[in-house]
């Protein structure tokens, strides 16, 4: 992976619950790491297949390898937020991470 395609800095978040004073079950997105990425909108033909397997995807996000980085947890971006719909470590040679995302939008 050349260091240049990285562009933007992301945060990826895990979701750590808490309880509000009602005693339910409150989301709370905690900072895991903050890192540098390559953010790729799907395209033609790479946009058709991702909706065969799952209509989700929108795009993907490139990070050097992080260990332990799941479907649990999501992206930042500025105000954007993608949710990860699956994580690809390419010929299992732990260099770098495929993020497969859906971005948010909410409102």
């Amino acid at each position: 992976m050349r260091a240049g395609t990285l562009r933007q800095k992301v945060l990826i978040q895990q979701n750590t619950p808490s309880r509000d004073s009602y005693g339910a079950e409150v989301e709370a997105w905690t900072d895991y790491a903050e890192v540098w990425a390559s953010i790729e909108p799907a395209r033609g033909r790479e946009f058709w297949e991702s909706q065969q397997v799952n209509a989700e995807v929108t795009g993907k996000i490139r990070i050097r390898y992080l260990e332990e980085v799941t479907p649990k947890m999501r992206v930042k971006h500025g105000s954007r937020i993608f949710e990860i719909i699956a994580v690809i470590n390419p010929e299992e040679r732990n260099r770098e991470l495929q993020l497969m995302v859906k971005e948010r939008i909410d409102g």
